[in-house]
């Protein structure tokens, strides 16, 4: 389970993301200023951080400047009322991953939310959630449920690349030239065979689809 900390000095706000990410099933820390968050942080394993950027004692500037000073590479979200790009720029530049303008949507919130500790969990162990499907880069492994795939590298090259960005379309030459090389004699039928290939061995895992696109390539629907 994945833990977040959020740090919001607006007490009803704070309360209202703290219960959307515990709705959502993540393990959830509450804080009200940078401090407070660093004393959090210093007891506790965190995956992400959620934070405004006006707060007292310590900012979010200035929390993400420290955490970035001492080499914490965890995803920051921050989430402010400001809408100024110089504001944006400077939360960019402090260190930021993400940002968001108040009034913030939770359906919106909670999308970044995931984006953002996928990525930050395929940099970190180049290991890949979807649903109950765990993809392991390095073991060249996928795991459904309790069953366990020992993987061609060039097909779990593909898996992997779809299902880290989904709903995003590549071309069958886009897909050949990152798994395959540019200097590759294969052509397309190399992508369309390999796709069938996947398609019959997870044709029962319901975590995702792998969809044509017709003309185009193919997308990972998940």
């Amino acid at each position: 389970m994945f833990s977040i900390l959020v740090v919001e000095d607006d007490e009803l706000l704070n309360k209202m993301i703290c219960a959307k990410l515990k709705q959502e099933s993540y393990n959830v820390f509450s804080s009200f200023d940078g401090e407070q968050a660093l004393d959090i942080l210093d007891r506790e394993h965190i995956d992400l951080i959620i934070s405004d950027i006006m707060m007292p004692n310590m900012d979010g500037y200035q929390l993400t400047k420290e955490l970035r000073d001492a080499s914490y590479t965890i995803p920051i979200l921050m989430i402010t009322a400001k809408n100024q790009f110089e504001d944006m720029e400077k939360a960019f530049r402090a260190g930021t991953d993400d940002y968001m303008v108040k009034p913030i949507s939770m359906r919106e919130l909670i999308l970044r939310v995931k984006a953002l500790l996928r990525r930050s969990q395929i940099e970190n162990e180049k290991k890949l959630l979807v649903g109950n499907t765990m993809l392991d880069y390095n073991a060249l492994t996928v795991k459904v449920q309790d069953e366990i795939f020992e993987m061609p590298p060039k097909e779990f090259y593909l898996l992997f690349k779809l299902l880290s960005n989904p709903n995003k379309i590549f071309t069958r030459q886009e897909l050949l030239d990152e798994i395959w090389g540019m200097d590759t004699d294969v052509d397309d039928r190399t992508i369309d065979s390999h796709i069938k290939k996947l398609r019959r061995k997870f044709e029962h895992c319901a975590d995702f689809e792998i969809v044509t696109i017709r003309g185009l390539g193919y997308k990972a629907k998940i």
